[in-house]
Formats: structure tokens, C-alpha cells, sequence
């Protein structure tokens, strides 16, 4: 793989014959490549080379096989976690070191994860990243209205950086999106020397880091490799001075929820990106977040889905479903359930609140993985607002799947 990058953040790559247009993200997720060029706009032209690669390796890494040659020398550091990290010999080499800054960015969605890890640290930037169309790429997902999140970010009265990139329409199946998870930090990367960051908090919460990531694993994963600290992930992103930082990596999507709800960012939280007054309420994550909304409110179910509906189709079945463990939160705590499509999942499941008491706290080494600078701030917002888990609801979080 060979990459450059020139004025106003565009980037193109060119496959080397080892390479293919079929690969998989880190999730091990199958994904194509449609187009080999891509915009990140709204960044500087001479961040450090170690930026530059890792924001291209977060968009080349599913298809690039042996080698990736950067148009500009990278550190000796950046290169052994690449070479470590995925056997890819990187080159050339010959730069200093990037020292991480002191500030720490948020990685701005706009949904319940992303707010409630933006409450903990009420005074760190927000980057956002928004999607535009691809001048030679038609855009097969109109109804996507990145616009309506940019609105809403713009409204938070937070310091706010909006990039703008096309890289999403580098592939070409299953649909438009990340080629890795991690390419939605590609701006922030390379804003990282402007807004001296030394770390960028992402909102991916226990579900996400501890519990397999929802829809590809059903097991305790210590060693995810792509949000863990000492994943490769975790490796390349300090090696360029820019620490993944996961502030509410030991909570659950129910707490998640609470925090944004009662925070002062509630009227902008949105995690669907379908409505344009509101949530389209019709679409898989709607239903998936209004089961867990009710739950926190302790109200019954308010969704237009209907069991023959595409989206509830899957919970007619029988388990594992994506983001299990709250399904399970969800059937414990919503009134009337049984009545709902969600009644026949009732018979897989404990349903008693104290199987799944554990939700409502902290999993304990998620505050160790927080770099240092920023760690004694979070576990302050925990104490006070999440608590702890005990002996035995860690011991539920380290069985998960077992």
C-alpha cells in the first residue's frame, strides 16, 4: 500500500500487488473497497508525520497485506506497532517522535455514550466528525442526515471542531461507513497538534470494550483489540502522542443513558441519524435505545414497531442478540413488557432486577486503563454518580459468555 496526502487534507492510495479490494476491519467485519481516494477537510497541512499515518492507516488497514509506504518519514516507534500490531513493514523512517499534548479532545457524537462521556470532562473540545458526499462516489444512504448531528453539536456551547470527510464512501460493501471503527478519529488526529492533545475519548461503554463489542462476540474480551489500551489499536494511537481514552468504558448503556439524560447536553443527544425533528423511531437502534430509555425511566415501551417489523424480527428468535446484556436490562425493568414485542424473548432470559443489578455500576479496572492525566477525573465523577461494582458483579462482567 502506498498513501499520500496533499493540500486540504485529501488522501489517495495505491494498492500494491499483495493487497486486495476484499478485507476485513478489526472486527473481522468483510468489507470492500470501492474507491481509492478520500477527504478529511477543516485540518492543517503540517500536523506530524505520525498523525498523518495513523489517520491513513484507520482508513487503508483492511486491505493492505505486507507493506504500507507513507509519503513522508514516520518515527521507529510508530513503525515496530505497525509491524507488531498487523505484520505490516512501514516505512519510511526516519522521524522523531511525536510527545503526547496535555489536553483531552472528546470524540463527538451527539448520542447517550458520547454525552455521558462528555459529562464526565465538562471542559474538554468536542471534535465531530460529519460525513459529506463523495464527488465521484453516488451516496446511497440520503436518508443519513449528518447535517441535523452537526446542527446539534453546534449547539452544545462546547469549543467544537467539525470535520468534514468523504472517507466513509471508500466502501463499496456492505454500505457507506467506517473501514475501521477508528477512522472516525481521522480529523482528530491530525487537529491533535492545533488543539494540543494528548488524548481522545471516544463514548464506547462496557458493552463495547469488556463485552465483545455487541454484534460480533458474546464473551468477556480483556483483550479487545481494538479499544483495550494495550491492544494494537491502543499501541499505535500512543505511539502517535494521542491515548484512546475510554471514559465510560466500564459502564453500561444504562447508565450511559441516565448520565446523558440528566445532563445538561439532553436536548442534544441523538443517536439516530434517519430524523430530522427527532428519531425516525422506526429504525433497529430506535427500538434498541427506546427499550433502554424506558428501563431508566421506569415507563412502558413507546414504539410504533410492530413484531413483523424488520427491525423486532430478531427478537422473535432465540438469543444471542447484539448488545445482549441490555436486552436482558431492558426485559427486567420496562412495565408490561410481556405485552410488547419483546414478550417472547421473556422465556430466554432471568428477568429479576438483581440479574442485572451489575449494569448499574462501574467495572473497576476500566478506571485503571484511563490514562493518569485524566484518570483521578473520572473516577471522581464515578464515586459520585455510578458507584463501583461488588466482588460479584465484577465476577458477572469476567464470565460474560463463559
Amino acid at each position: 500500500m502506498r498513501v499520500t496526502w496533499s493540500g486540504g487534507g485529501a488522501l489517495s492510495f495505491r494498492l500494491d500487488p499483495d493487497d486486495e479490494i476484499t478485507g476485513t476491519a478489526s472486527d473481522d467485519y468483510p468489507i470492500k473497497l470501492a474507491i481509492n481516494s478520500c477527504t478529511v477537510g477543516g485540518v492543517p497541512d503540517d500536523a506530524h508525520p505520525d498523525l498523518f499515518a495513523v489517520a491513513a492507516w484507520t482508513i487503508v488497514a483492511p486491505w493492505t497485506r505486507r507493506r504500507i509506504t507513507f509519503d513522508r518519514a514516520v518515527s521507529a516507534e510508530l513503525a515496530q506497532v505497525l509491524y507488531e500490531g498487523w505484520g505490516v513493514e512501514a516505512g519510511p523512517v526516519g522521524a522523531e517522535r511525536r510527545r503526547p499534548g496535555s489536553r483531552l479532545a472528546i470524540s463527538y457524537s451527539g448520542g447517550a455514550d458520547s454525552v455521558a462521556a462528555a459529562t464526565m470532562y465538562p471542559d474538554a473540545p468536542f471534535i465531530h466528525f460529519r460525513r459529506v458526499t463523495h464527488p465521484r462516489v453516488p451516496n446511497r444512504w440520503p436518508h443519513y442526515r449528518s447535517d441535523v448531528l452537526a446542527k446539534l453539536a453546534e449547539q452544545t456551547g462546547r469549543e467544537l471542531s467539525t470535520v468534514t470527510s468523504d472517507l466513509e464512501y471508500t466502501l463499496a460493501e456492505p454500505r457507506p461507513g467506517y473501514p475501521e471503527h477508528h477512522a472516525v478519529a481521522a480529523g482528530a488526529l491530525l487537529l491533535a497538534d492545533r488543539l494540543d492533545l494528548g488524548g481522545l475519548g471516544f463514548g464506547y461503554e462496557m458493552g463495547s470494550r469488556w463485552l465483545g463489542g455487541g454484534r460480533y462476540l458474546w464473551r468477556y474480551t480483556p483483550d479487545n483489540p481494538m479499544w483495550s489500551p494495550h491492544g494494537r489499536w491502543g499501541r499505535l494511537f500512543a505511539a502517535a502522542g494521542v491515548h484512546i481514552v475510554l471514559p465510560v468504558g466500564g459502564v453500561s448503556e444504562a447508565v450511559t443513558m441516565r448520565l446523558a439524560l440528566g445532563s445538561g447536553l439532553r436536548p442534544q443527544v441523538r443517536w439516530c441519524l434517519r430524523g430530522t425533528d427527532g428519531p425516525c423511531r422506526v429504525c433497529g437502534k430506535c427500538l434498541y435505545k427506546e427499550l433502554i430509555q424506558a428501563a431508566v425511566e421506569r415507563r412502558p415501551l413507546d414504539t410504533p414497531i410492530k413484531p413483523d417489523h424488520p427491525a423486532a424480527r430478531k427478537y422473535l428468535k432465540k438469543p444471542p442478540y447484539g448488545g445482549q446484556e441490555m436486552i436482558q436490562y431492558g426485559l427486567s425493568r420496562v412495565p408490561g413488557i410481556e405485552n410488547t414485542l419483546f414478550g417472547p424473548a421473556l422465556d430466554y432470559f432471568d428477568v429479576s432486577e438483581e440479574a442485572t443489578s451489575w449494569l448499574e455500576h462501574c467495572y473497576p479496572p476500566a478506571l485503571a486503563e484511563i490514562p493518569e492525566p485524566w484518570r483521578a477525573t473520572a473516577a471522581a465523577f464515578v464515586e459520585a454518580n455510578v458507584g463501583l461494582m461488588s466482588g460479584p458483579e465484577v465476577r458477572r462482567v469476567e464470565t460474560w459468555g463463559a
